[in-house]
């Protein structure tokens, strides 16, 4: 049998033991109910626990025959993985008819049931976290014996290209052409156009937040609310495409007429055109915060005299600062990964300058251009996205940490963890 077709049979057979065992199983239960028995669970639980009982181990017995054909191809065929899951899954669907009896807790079973998808679910997310952390490191450590760790986190020359020039025999040997994996002009064009889009973002985003929380009538705010979060929605390049056909000459425009010259790649576009992009995220989210600020708190603090202005700024701002503190650092996140825009607007060139008006690029650019060239994986040029990542992860990190304990310090300053 193909591949589709047992995957088709699987849950067929699934889907016919799981209708199966709710009706059987509830009409047991009823049926037990009718005779006077004292039930434990309503007969609609015990249905789903038999539904559990036979897709269940189905299920598990599938997932781990799926794995292990993954990991060593042809050890078993797939036909016999079906028939042991559809016939295991029987065996269940028997043995769970068989427990729904009185004094069987079947919601106490269904709720283990949960509980236990819940912590799966989650050690899912967790273990993939690492598992993406420790691909990212050992493939970084591989870099690091190539290259030299202190000049890549201090050098200011990224141009991967001479390496693979040295390794064709092409280059001059100089040692100043071997250390060419500097990232500090990377991060530092990351940082700067990261520091736009948030200057861009934050106040906007912010004061929309509080304008649709505070002051607008609820037919503008049911209205404008949708309408700011369409700009979520949009895809990266159509911003792209604004920043490099629209922003970007305005830019040039006005910084020629107040005679300073800038590139059409310049860092300052981009910068803008994401801010605008992160806007939904935190204004969305800061909204959410500055509603769940209790009204007690507004009208105390109107009713000792103070105006609306006052209010919003010594009582329901503080209160719901840990809020915009972690919608802002999800807009930094956002913009410390973007990459798109940053290609079309900013272009692709290293330059370590404070001048936003000239080009440069960022950390993830500069992943994308190692991995998607035609140098060997093992190559240092290939292998430097990894210490980018590496480095990157390491930075966002920190920025967490730094808000999970700025958060903390204003909960407990204000007394709004219970919110």
């Amino acid at each position: 049998m193909q591949t589709d077709q047992i995957l088709m049979t699987f849950f067929a057979g699934v889907l016919l033991l799981g209708v199966l065992g709710f009706f059987l199983g509830r009409s047991k239960a009823t049926r037990v109910r009718a005779g006077g028995a004292h039930m434990h669970s309503q007969p609609d639980q015990y249905a789903w626990f038999t539904v559990l009982s036979a897709a269940g181990p189905a299920v598990v017995v599938a997932t781990v025959a799926a794995i292990v054909l993954g990991l060593f191809e042809g050890v078993f065929p797939g036909w016999l993985a079906l028939v042991g899951a559809l016939g295991l899954g029987a065996f269940g669907l028997f043995v769970g008819l068989r427990r729904v009896r009185p004094e069987l807790r079947a919601r106490d079973s269904l709720e283990g049931a949960v509980k236990w998808v819940l912590i799966g679910a989650a050690s899912i997310s967790i273990l993939t976290t690492f598992g993406i952390l420790f691909a990212i490191v050992f493939e970084a450590i591989r870099f690091f014996q190539m290259e030299s760790f202190w000049y890549f986190i201090t050098g200011t020359t990224w141009a991967p290209g001479d390496s693979f020039l040295e390794g064709a025999g092409r280059g001059d040997g100089s040692a100043e052409a071997s250390n060419n994996f500097g990232a500090v002009p990377l991060f530092a064009g990351t940082f700067m156009i990261t520091a736009i889009a948030m200057l861009v973002a934050v106040p906007i985003g912010v004061s929309a937040a509080i304008y649709m929380a505070e002051y607008a009538p609820s037919k503008v705010r049911d209205v404008a609310k949708p309408v700011l979060e369409v700009l979520a929605g949009i895809p990266t390049v159509v911003y792209g495409f604004f920043a490099a056909i629209t922003v970007a000459p305005l830019v040039v425009s006005v910084a020629e007429s107040v005679g300073l010259d800038a590139s059409f790649n310049n860092a300052l576009a981009p910068g803008i055109v994401m801010g605008i992009m992160i806007i939904p995220f935190i204004s969305s989210l800061s909204d959410d915060v500055i509603n769940s600020v209790p009204n007690s708190m507004r009208e105390g603090s109107l009713a000792l005299g103070t105006t609306r202005a006052e209010t919003i700024r010594s009582v329901v701002l503080p209160a719901a600062l840990p809020g915009i503190i972690s919608a802002t650092l999800l807009g930094v996140s956002r913009a410390l990964g973007e990459t798109m825009i940053v290609v079309m607007a900013a272009g692709m060139r290293p330059n370590l300058t404070g001048n936003p008006l000239e080009d440069m690029t960022t950390v993830t650019v500069s992943i994308v251009s190692s991995l998607t060239g035609d140098n060997e994986f093992d190559s240092a040029a290939t292998l430097s996205a990894f210490a980018l990542g590496l480095v990157l992860f390491v930075i966002t990190l920190a920025l967490n940490t730094v808000s999970v304990l700025m958060i903390r310090r204003f909960r407990e300053k204000y007394a709004v963890s219970n919110l």
